[in-house]
């Protein structure tokens, strides 16, 4: 098969559009301050960038009960559609928030 110029650009455009979500998916663990807490996530600015954290598969619709803003917390997951899906969170003190 002879790589014409259209199967060449073809090409390069697909992995170009597949390089953000591989690099979205390496970042696993992010720190920082909780700008907002809602029932089943919360906002968390990290060194500048700001993520919103989805914790329902952790703590169901009650995050509020364990994270408040200005907690200082880390979140382990994935990023999914925008959102980080977070499968562990843990406040600067230690504690598992939701566990």
């Amino acid at each position: 098969m002879r790589l014409n110029p259209t199967r060449f650009l073809f090409l390069g455009v697909v992995i170009l559009a597949s390089i953000p979500a591989f690099a979205q998916n390496q970042g696993n663990s992010f720190s920082g301050r909780v700008q907002r807490v809602w029932e089943d996530g919360f906002r968390l600015n990290t060194s500048g960038r700001s993520i919103t954290v989805d914790t329902y598969d952790i703590c169901g619709d009650n995050t509020t009960r364990h994270i408040s803003a200005g907690d200082q917390v880390t979140v382990i997951g994935e990023f999914d559609g925008g959102e980080f899906d977070a499968s562990s969170v843990t406040k600067a003190n230690g504690t598992n928030v939701c566990q």
